[in-house]
């Protein structure tokens, strides 16, 4: 049975999702606040949080960056903020997902379970990138002096998903179905900020990768 976390101020729309998603059959955990989400966390092993953007005191962002940096939960943004430098500062401060208020019950229930659902693809061989060994099988990513690099699930799902291409072109699209489990028409900065961010931990120069690298117009390929 899955834990969900609700960080949500609006009484009546964490009311609503408190129903939906205990009628899944859900365990649920509720809070107004950041601050509040965060001490239920450390009680609680949750294995998705859903996280407002607007929220009195500490921020949506401050709460997803607190999150993220004590677990690599999915986290899931819901904010009435559309714009893209929102939606950007959002995934960047550790969200894997992002969602537009209003929303259909049925749309946030679906990218939950898909969430839960995604695991990365252990078929894949391990492999090597320059002084990084990713090892599918045992879901890490380990340096040279054996120390791991910590990826989060997601950032783990795009970088072994690409590598099971075996140098292919993976579009957007193709993304967003096989690492986020969409079977319908995705946001594709979700996925340019995934990469963005996986860049960072894994390109020795990430405004020049060598590894993961763009193809203009088409999407994005993986260099071993």
């Amino acid at each position: 049975m899955a834990r969900i976390l609700i960080v949500e101020d609006d009484d009546h729309i964490r009311a609503a999702l408190r129903l939906m998603f205990e009628g899944q059959g859900f365990v649920v955990d509720e809070a107004r606040t950041g601050e509040i989400g965060m001490e239920l966390f450390s009680k609680v092993n949750a294995d998705v949080a859903i996280v407002d953007i607007m929220l009195p005191g500490m921020s949506g962002f401050e709460t997803c960056r607190a999150l993220r940096d004590t677990s690599d939960v999915p986290i899931v943004i819901v904010s009435a903020r559309d714009e893209t430098a929102d939606v950007v500062r959002g995934l960047e401060s550790g969200a894997d997902d992002y969602v537009i208020k209003p929303f259909a019950p049925e749309e946030l229930l679906a990218r939950v379970n898909a969430h839960l659902r995604r695991r990365p693809d252990k078929s894949t061989n391990a492999f090597q990138l320059g002084h990084l060994q990713v090892i599918p099988d045992e879901g890490v990513v380990r340096n040279d002096d054996g120390t791991e690099l910590h990826l989060t699930s997601t950032e783990f799902r795009l970088l072994t998903d690409l590598a099971s291409a075996n140098g292919k072109i993976r579009s957007r699209e193709d993304l967003l179905e096989r690492v986020w489990g969409y079977d319908y028409f995705g946001d594709s900065r979700l996925v340019d900020v995934h990469i963005r961010r996986l860049r960072l931990k894994i390109e020795p120069d990430p405004a020049e990768p060598q590894f993961l690298v763009t193809v203009r117009g088409a999407g994005y390929k993986l260099v071993i």
